[in-house]
């Protein structure tokens, strides 16, 4: 049965996420200075997700609409990341926004919050 479930629940991952690519639209235009700021600033960030979490793809798409090349990181089983997330932000539960600033670490869990925090800092 945990079988079953695991197989529907990553096949309707997929159908989201191959939606997503097809209906996602346009990103955020910004001069090449704007935007090279923003790639620079975006380095001390990085995104512990699954693949096909809706949650995750959520969050990705509003990742992609302000034009935020931030590192995804897989937290998938068996991954480094998996155990960097566990480690550092206490729980395995994504999405994850890891940000460092001023040399500390905060871990933003909640897709609604990391959107929160990304449109306020960079839209």
């Amino acid at each position: 049965m945990k079988i079953l479930v695991k197989f529907i629940r990553n096949l309707l991952g997929v159908i989201i996420a191959i939606m997503d690519l097809a209906t996602r639209g346009t990103k955020l235009k910004r001069s090449l200075e704007k935007q090279q700021q923003v790639n620079d600033e975006v380095k001390s960030l990085a995104l512990y997700q699954f693949f096909a979490c809706p949650f995750c793809i959520k969050t990705r798409r509003a990742m992609y609409k302000l034009n935020l090349p931030i590192d995804k990181r897989s937290a998938s089983q068996g991954s480094p990341f998996r155990d960097e997330l566990l480690t550092g932000g206490g729980q395995v539960k994504v999405p994850c926004l890891r940000i460092e600033q001023d040399g500390k670490v905060e871990w933003l869990y909640d897709s609604t919050e990391i959107i929160r925090y990304l449109q306020t800092r960079f839209a």
